[in-house]
């Protein structure tokens, strides 16, 4: 799925729960089939903004839709970037200290943003085709 193309999420019955409560259908992020993180979309200018700012932790992805490059400067703690293509393969990967202005990738089309370290657990490194399942 391509990540620019991803809306807001949609609010659908859970049918293991009382008839009265909802629950919102999750983004995931998927790598080989498995399901490695939760994940955040920000797909509006605004939401693309404020980013991670102001949080002390993070579990989980950001997803910056339409996003060639980010920084941390007022960031609380260091994060693992990685520039993804329009088809979700990763381009670079690199950690960025708090404070910091990171480059501008031309070929990438989104941003994937997680807490420093999360990205070798997960086994994200450049080359590696990602999903975003609902």
């Amino acid at each position: 799925m391509n990540a620019a193309r991803l809306g807001p999420q949609q609010l659908r019955r859970s049918p293991e729960l009382d008839r009265r409560v909802y629950i919102a259908d999750m983004p995931w992020l998927v790598h080989n089939q498995t399901v490695i993180a939760s994940l955040t979309v920000a797909s509006t200018r605004s939401e693309r903004r404020r980013g991670l700012l102001g949080r002390d932790g993070f579990e989980g992805a950001l997803l910056l839709a339409q996003t060639r490059a980010v920084h941390t400067v007022g960031m609380r703690f260091a994060l693992d970037v990685a520039h993804l293509d329009t088809d979700m393969k990763v381009l670079s990967v690199r950690t960025m200290a708090p404070g910091r202005v990171g480059r501008w990738v031309p070929r990438a089309q989104c941003v994937l943003e997680a807490e420093a370290g999360s990205f070798r657990r997960w086994g994200i490194a450049p080359g590696v085709c990602l999903e975003v399942r609902t």
